[in-house]
């Protein structure tokens, strides 16, 4: 399975010194594209997996070119998050959290935000949640436009700096809806920056739920902070799951995350007593909702032992690194929470490919998963969709190929040519101090694969309808499968 994906961590990417003012110029910016290229071209095991060298040459080349002239700080952040889009590497891009205060507060901090949360339904912008004070906004309703500009035209511009694995572009529409539950979501970020408002409000033009008629509306922009009032506050030290029983025949257990690596909760004694419990009381049908769920740590390795009836093996990538050590006159510009990655030692070895394999955590690879003594026996359903792109979309791929659950919903996130994770490091260039992460860890396919994701058995869409009637259409139709089984 997948190592944790860290890529959100806040505390480890932002370890700039403060009293350093950024410096954008032409001058400036051209020596941070000189350190980004040598320290990529050195550290990145994913650079080439979509691109060949004459292509990322060329990138790079494009990129000094933009950089001709002196640039603003947002024009900067832009450039060189649209350089980064181009890897196609989901955990590739200047990350939003790992940014100092002196990028952050400027560029994501302002109540520039849409008051309200949304999805992507067929590339439309449907809102999930008003947040508005003019409660302009009732589920269902279909933004058209704002300030003049077509939700099409918003999406297309906005789809160059998303962050995706390969070809998957469900992935990085998913990733441009805005949930309202983050301090920093990628279409706020981008969108703000792209399309300033020369006030504190915009104007949408927009379709209500019910009817066919188009108004235009103008609303107050807010903070993030604003748009979560009245959500329930996070608890580091409460369940991040729930166990539900929303039919005497059916087990329910929704995992919004997997990134448990400041949680203070005991996740894994959580899923001990679960699937103790769903064992001994022989429920028929478990349910496990992934959908939201970027990954996290490999919290599938304990889920399973739990699904399995036999020893079967889970060996399907091969896991590489593109150094053993990182050259000393790289090292100055790069953060990490553990330092060993600085120095992968015996357990990389240079292979034919030109690449270190690295064994270091072979363990997670090609591994045997026996049964547990407690096993769940039942049926199994999986809803899956677009977000499931780092370790959530590991185990969707396990447990399909493996036979072990029907998998509802939508394809997911990732690349069945593999991934890019695990073990990360930090680079904040030196003159405009813009972060940009570093994946560590390739894993490549064996066999030759198809660039997307995970498909599901049974697959389900959803409309503006059944978003404004409230209407979860994969769970009715795991339901309805239920009844046919």
């Amino acid at each position: 399975m997948l190592l944790p994906f860290l890529c959100l961590v806040s505390l480890l990417g932002s370890g700039q010194d403060p009293v350093l003012t950024p410096d954008t110029s032409s001058k400036g910016l051209l020596k941070d594209v000189d350190v980004l290229e040598k320290t990529y071209k050195a550290l990145h095991p994913g650079l080439y997996r979509y691109n060949t060298q004459a292509q990322m040459d060329g990138a790079f080349g494009e990129l000094r070119s933009s950089f001709g002239k002196d640039r603003s700080m947002t024009a900067a952040y832009l450039t060189f998050s649209e350089f980064l889009a181009k890897i196609k590497c989901g955990h590739t891009y200047a990350n939003f959290y790992n940014q100092s205060d002196l990028i952050a507060k400027p560029l994501f901090d302002k109540p520039n935000k849409v008051p309200f949360a949304f999805e992507w339904i067929n590339r439309r912008m449907v809102v999930t949640r008003d947040a508005s004070a003019e409660r302009a906004f009732p589920v269902g309703t279909e933004i058209l436009a704002i300030n003049g500009v077509s939700c099409g035209k918003i999406l297309a511009k906005l789809m160059h700096v998303a962050r995706a694995d390969g070809a998957n572009d469900a992935k990085r529409i998913a990733d441009l809806g805005v949930l309202g539950t983050a301090k920093y979501e990628a279409f706020d970020v981008y969108f703000s920056l792209y399309c300033p408002s020369a006030s504190n409000s915009y104007r949408f033009r927009l379709r209500r739920p019910k009817t066919r008629s188009i108004q235009t509306v103008k609303a107050v922009a807010i903070s993030s902070a604003a748009r979560q009032a009245g959500l329930p506050k996070i608890d580091l030290t409460s369940p991040v799951w729930n166990l539900t029983y929303p039919r005497p025949d059916v087990a329910m257990l929704k995992m919004p995350t997997w990134a448990m690596y400041n949680r203070k909760w005991n996740w894994k004694s959580f899923l001990k007593t679960t699937f103790d419990d769903l064992a001994a009381q022989v429920v028929p049908n478990l349910v496990i909702d992934l959908r939201g769920n970027e990954g996290g740590d490999s919290v599938g390795d304990l889920i399973l032992p739990r699904l399995v009836k036999a020893k079967v093996s889970t060996e399907t990538f091969q896991r590489y690194t593109r150094y053993q050590t990182v050259p000393q006159d790289l090292r100055p510009n790069l953060t990490t929470w553990d330092s060993s990655f600085y120095d992968w030692g015996k357990s990389a070895q240079l292979d034919s490919n030109g690449f270190f394999k690295l064994t270091r955590f072979e363990d997670l690879v090609g591994s045997v998963v026996a049964p547990s003594k407690t096993p769940y026996l039942g049926k199994v359903y999986l809803l899956v969709g677009p977000d499931n792109s780092s370790a959530t979309f590991e185990f969707a791929y396990q447990v399909q190929r493996l036979n072990l659950a029907t998998l509802v919903g939508r394809p997911t996130g990732g690349s069945l040519r593999g991934i890019n994770g695990g073990a990360f490091f930090f680079l904040t260039l030196p003159n405009s101090r813009i972060e940009v992460d570093i994946p560590l860890i390739a894993q490549f396919s064996r066999e030759s694969r198809p660039d997307r994701g995970v498909l599901p058995d049974v697959p389900v869409e959803r409309t503006a309808a059944d978003i404004a009637a409230g209407r979860d259409v994969e769970i009715s139709r795991v339901y309805e499968l239920i009844g046919k089984g």
